[in-house]
């Protein structure tokens, strides 16, 4: 007793459908264009301010803040006093860390320098219990005053 399932070669009652059917695909877009086309126009309603025009003036840095350096050949300077070794750096960031309000470690990276470079300058900081520390960068030329 055998059980056929398929044709047996010639026989075209039955042609296997190639296309895919996109109905379903296209009713999700259509709702979902629904959605975005009802939500967008309450999202973006604010209240009309005149928001004051202000220009994008760098800081000055602080006298107690921490300016540290890091030149192409990944040698570290606390302003321009060198530093022999990173556990050298650690230990005088650690007394900076006690002092209230602690102050803040700004990071001069050359434009060359390697990030690991710079990287150990920044875990250094995280070790000796740093909480501020930033990146100073060159402007773009043509922006500012």
């Amino acid at each position: 007793m055998a059980m056929q399932v398929g044709s047996a070669g010639g026989d075209d009652e039955e042609q296997l459908n190639n296309t895919i059917n996109t109905t379903p695909l296209v009713d999700v877009m259509l709702v979902l264009l629904i959605i975005f086309l009802i939500t967008v126009p309450v999202i973006t309603e604010t209240v009309k301010l005149d928001l004051p025009i202000e220009q994008n003036i760098p800081l000055m840095t602080k006298p107690e803040n921490i300016t540290i350096a890091v030149n192409r050949d990944g040698e570290i300077f606390w302003g321009t006093e060198r530093m022999p070794d990173i556990e050298t750096l650690v230990n005088r960031l650690k007394v900076e860390a006690l002092k209230e309000p602690q102050p803040e470690v700004h990071i001069r990276g050359d434009q060359e320098v390697r990030y690991e470079s710079v990287g150990r300058v920044v875990v250094a900081c995280q070790r000796a219990g740093i909480f501020k520390v930033g990146f100073i960068t060159e402007p773009p030329a043509g922006v500012g005053g």
